[in-house]
């Protein structure tokens, strides 16, 4: 029965203190451990508080400590007094209940009950509880509901159910605060049990349970149980309570219901500032920002003023949508309603979002630095507005500055916004002292900083660290495994990757989407390709067949595996969802295995697909492909397109043309391309230098240098290099030396195997062999160079015994090792030894012949006079030889004045390159020798008919000191 069936009851049993009542109080567990409490000192032990047998759904435990100034303390707290303030704030305006006693201890433990609101702890809960119990007034049902809340705010919700389950007689407003502390305490399933536990008991509810019900219903997301108390709301006719309506807009928004949101809010016939707010913040929850800014133009036109919260939700939409006129307008409406002062931090804090979203952080700082009162979202907001928009500097200045400010200390979203921003510019000091901190701050054990930190650690290239932070975390969650197996991917550990991916799917089965976009990065060679198959089949088992990422991802995977059938087929397959990255993926991993040809094949057929657009990343790739076949006339007309679509502006388009045009030998078009780019970076100044040394302008090259706008590269610092390999200029080279320490360059393979080749072709074999073998790990392009440098110097006995002394080292030989090698002997008459070294190449090294081979074979035969040897081996090559190699036979013909066989392979080379007037020199040098000067002079008129030039030759004399 309800307990306003039974008033007049308590209260006779109260003031007669019934022997019977306390009897039945002292028979309780409860009882027994409070008076206990009181009268003696108590050990600290854990006292199970199951005995509320009604209330099987909630277990707990209440600990109770030993206090022994209780007594002392008590008569001291009788005599306190403090102004009337309610526990349970939610319950201020709830109908009082008329239970009135004469007992002048009744009235101590009231207050008591008043002194303890200032501070709500497990010590002054238990004071007042054991008083209570003392005078019987646990009978009263506000001092009840008063201890019980008591207790659910001191964090102990074990010791709240279990006072609640000794309460006889029990009316709504008690009802409700064991809901609401059952939500305080996030037992949201709790609450809605309570509901239906006072429903089986025959309690009549109000407007009020239902709204503490449905704030326990939107925590846990369950529309199901929403819409019954939607419906018991309409049974009980409750639904013209404006705070139950709000409730219920709230719930159904919150649940992903929007449409029953909107149609509650519809249907209110009085709706107050609280029912607009929450339509409006309901369709920002339910990512639809311009429903929300129109629901707030609504309000605006309806004359209600809009509060702060009502700004802020406004300006948040206007962030989503990157609406920045509209939140300037809703900014200036804040300011003349007041909203802009220390009072509405919310309204402030959500301004700094917009402005640092759409890009004006200066503005934001400025709304920032007018805060009186900032609290650790302002701190947070404004550091993520600085790292978002680049201000690095700004941003960790912002950190530091936060630390020292006393009012307020980061927190863990601090450190989510900054670990991040460590890793995408691999900053490993900054982070390594990030995560210092957060162990300082007890955050390390939080699962989203370790995995924040993992990522940092990994991007860096600090694998072990990773490792460590993996194996050492209490537990981790689906996120943590991807990322590990992500970075392993990334930082070349494959075997790694597909290791640790088979270990968790033994452990758990239910992998994501992105368990497989960290995985299929690990299958990046031909002997990966089962396992990359085998993640295919997983893929389509769990029905990511259709994800446009896992196909790209997939494309790309069979691309690193050298299966382009398999990549076609899946694009093919997958026509009808294929966007532009997934030709680019294709695009551009043709150009990247060297199918120039496929490449372009591809990019004509994707321009001919409706439904999909060319970028700037698939002009890229073409114009690459289009640069690296004798195709001059399609690389204009990419430039022509490129020039044509709104990508041509792009600055990576821009730097592959250069680069394109370099290989042609259009040095003055690349010029062209470099000058009319506006905002040149380091790429453009890189493609151009490369372009001089490309084409032997190594003046040039040098002279683009000196007015360089950007700190070099390493790549700048090769390209350099290569151009004062170029002009033998020793001072020169000495002063790049010199940038290369100053910037610690000298490291990097490139640049290491550049030093060695140009002061080898400066003269200066013994500095060349110094800086060789002062590098502890030798790249193979250090060796190749090294091989190169003793064969420039005609000393191919020195050659060969650093080839071998390579072998030895574990460094696999590549096609340039043997050119340099082969060459080597050339130049030092080995010409047995090259023979040799030609026929195991293949054989043992896995290296197949090409052009550049094949010249130096021709070319070695050719210069010890074994012409027809030479003659023998081009005839008996399997493919066509390409005109080189006939040339390098021509040359050896005409040093050793062979007339007879210098026109035959003349003949072969004017009709393989009839343009090139070298080849016309050469055989009529071959005439003037032979004394035949009529077919001299008969070949010298076909090159004036047909206007042909000879380059001019020219010297360099570096006058100076080198």
């Amino acid at each position: 029965m309800g307990s306003w069936a039974v008033k007049t009851k308590i209260t006779k049993a109260f003031t007669k203190t019934s022997k019977t009542n306390f009897q039945r109080r002292a028979s309780s567990s409860l009882y027994q451990i409070c008076l206990s409490i009181v009268s003696q000192n108590v050990q600290p032990f854990q006292i199970p508080l199951c005995n509320a047998h009604h209330h099987k759904h909630v277990h707990a435990s209440l600990p109770i400590i030993s206090f022994p100034c209780i007594q002392r303390f008590c008569p001291m707290l009788f005599q306190i007094s403090a102004p009337f303030t309610t526990v349970c704030q939610s319950f201020d305006e709830m109908p009082k209940r008329e239970q009135r006693f004469d007992d002048t201890h009744f009235h101590n433990v009231l207050d008591l009950i008043r002194f303890s609101t200032v501070k709500t702890d497990i010590v002054t809960a238990v004071i007042v509880h054991c008083f209570a119990l003392k005078v019987g007034a646990l009978a009263h049902l506000p001092t009840s509901t008063s201890l019980l809340i008591m207790y659910s705010r001191a964090g102990y919700f074990g010791s709240s159910v279990a006072l609640f389950g000794e309460i006889l007689y029990r009316d709504v407003i008690i009802w409700n605060a064991m809901m609401t502390a059952s939500i305080e305490n996030r037992c949201f399933g709790a609450a809605v049990n309570f509901l239906v536990e006072m429903m089986k008991w025959g309690s009549g509810f109000d407007s009020t349970t239902l709204v503490i019900v449905l704030s326990a219903v939107s925590d846990m997301n369950e529309l199901k149980q929403g819409r019954a108390v939607h419906c018991l709301s309409m049974k009980a006719g409750m639904l013209s309570d404006s705070f139950l309506c709000n409730a219920l807009t709230d719930m159904y928004a919150k649940c992903g219901d929007l449409s029953s949101s909107e149609c509650v809010f519809a249907g209110m016939q009085y709706r107050d500032l609280i029912s607009w707010n929450s339509v409006i913040n309901g369709c920002l929850y339910h990512n639809n920002p311009e429903k929300s800014l129109w629901y707030f133009r609504e309000m605006a036109s309806c004359g209600l003023q809009a509060d702060a919260v009502t700004h802020s939700c406004a300006i948040a939409a206007s962030t989503c949508l990157g609406e920045l006129g509209i939140g300037q307008v809703i900014h200036g409406w804040g300011i003349k309603l007041g909203y802009h002062k220390s009072s509405h931090i919310s309204f402030a804090n959500s301004l700094i979002s917009l402005y640092s979203q759409c890009g004006n952080v200066d503005a934001a700082n400025n709304v920032f630095e007018e805060m009186a009162f900032k609290d650790v979202i302002s701190w947070n907001s404004m550091i993520h507005g600085f790292a978002s928009n680049g201000d690095i500097l700004e941003a960790f200045s912002l950190l530091h500055e936060m630390l020292l400010a006393e009012s307020v200390q980061p927190d863990t979203v601090t450190v989510l916004i900054i670990i991040p921003l460590c890793a995408e510019l691999m900053l490993l000091r900054e982070g390594r002292t990030i995560h210092g901190f957060t162990i300082r701050r007890d955050m390390a054990m939080n699962m989203s900083v370790t995995n924040s930190l993992m990522d940092m650690y990994l991007k860096c290239s600090c694998v072990k660290a990773a490792e460590h932070l993996f194996n050492a975390a209490p537990e981790r969650d689906l996120i943590s495994w991807n990322t590990m197996i992500s970075g392993y991917s990334q930082n070349g550990n494959s075997r790694e990757a597909q290791t640790l991916f088979k270990e968790l799917h033994r452990m758990c089965s239910k992998c994501n989407l992105s368990t497989l976009l960290a995985v299929l990065p690990s299958c990046n060679s031909l002997a990966s390709l089962h396992f990359g198959k085998s993640i295919h089949c997983w893929q389509l088992k769990l029905g990511f067949s259709n994800n446009i990422l896992a196909v790209n991802s997939l494309m790309f995977m069979y691309m690193n595996c050298e299966d382009l059938i398999a990549s076609f087929s899946l694009l093919r397959e997958n026509s009808a969802i294929a966007d532009t990255a997934c030709w680019n993926t294709l695009i551009a991993g043709c150009t990247r295995s060297g199918y120039f040809w496929k490449a372009l094949e591809t990019f004509n057929i994707m321009k001919r697909e409706s439904h999909v657009r060319h970028d700037s990343i698939t002009l890229v790739n073409a114009i690459l492909a289009c640069g690296n076949l004798p195709l001059l006339f399609e690389g204009k007309l990419l430039h022509g397109f490129a020039a044509k679509s709104l990508v041509g502006t792009d600055i990576r388009v821009q730097n592959a043309l250069i680069t394109m045009y370099g290989r042609y030998g259009e040095i003055v078009s690349a010029g062209l391309v470099f000058r009319s780019i506006c905002n040149h970076n380091l790429c453009s100044w890189n493609c151009m230098i490369s372009a001089f040394s490309q084409n032997k302008d190594g003046k040039s090259a040098l002279e683009l240098f000196r007015f360089l706008d950007f700190e070099p590269n390493e790549i700048t610092m090769a390209s350099i290099l290569s151009a004062c390999t170029q002009l033998g200029v020793l001072r020169h080279g000495k002063q790049i030396h010199g940038h290369v320490f100053r910037f610690g360059f000298q490291r990097n393979s490139f640049v290491f195997a550049a030093l060695v080749d140009m002061y080898a072709n400066c003269g200066r074999l013994d500095i060349a062999l110094k800086i060789f073998d002062s590098s502890p790990e030798k790249s193979v392009a250090a060796w190749n160079s090294m091989i190169s440098a003793y064969g420039f110097h005609s000393n191919g006995r020195k050659a060969i015994e650093l080839f071998h002394d390579m072998i030895k080292s574990g460094t696999k030989p590549t096609k340039s090792t043997f050119i340099n090698l082969l060459s080597s002997c050339s130049h030092s008459g080995l010409v047995n030894e090259g023979v040799r070294y030609y026929e195991r190449m293949f054989h043992e090294f896995g290296v197949e012949p090409a052009t550049e081979h094949q010249v130096c074979m021709v070319d070695m035969l050719g210069r010890s006079g074994r012409l027809h040897e030479a003659y023998q081996f081009i005839k008996q090559m399997p493919s066509q030889p390409e005109p080189g190699v006939w040339g390098a036979l021509l040359s050896a013909c005409n040093l050793h004045g062979d007339l007879e066989m210098g026109r035959e392979v003349a003949k072969i080379l004017f009709e393989l390159e009839p343009d090139n007037v070298g080849y016309y020199v050469s055989l009529s040098n071959m005439y003037v020798a032979a004394g035949s000067w009529s077919d001299a002079v008969e070949l010298r008129g076909i090159i004036q008919d047909k206007q042909l030039k000879k380059p001019a030759g020219y010297s360099l004399i570096d006058v100076g000191f080198g």
